[in-house]
């Protein structure tokens, strides 16, 4: 039946399983495998059904984008402020 297993096994498997769980909690136990086992089928057959198809070439490539701050100026001046120098507020 199931590899090495006779109907002996199998049974008393079932009697352990009915003592440590209880006839009350068996069809739950069911229902939730049931789910599962159709969660994960459905969660592969939606993985095989997604385009993988590449980005065109001039596509900006996925993730975050790395932000481009503006020149400062300074106040006092108006004239841009170069890397490494501080603005003197006074």
């Amino acid at each position: 039946m199931f590899g090495s297993f006779g109907w002996m096994e199998l049974l008393l498997i079932l009697i352990i399983v009915l003592i440590i769980f209880g006839a009350g909690k068996i069809p739950q136990l069911g229902e939730g495998l049931g789910k599962a086992i159709k969660g994960f089928k459905k969660s592969v057959n939606e993985a095989d059904a997604i385009d993988v198809t590449p980005p065109p070439a001039d596509a900006p490539p996925p993730g975050p984008q790395p932000q481009v701050s503006q020149p400062q100026s300074n106040p006092s001046t108006g004239a841009p402020v170069q890397q490494g120098q501080q603005i003197k507020q006074g």
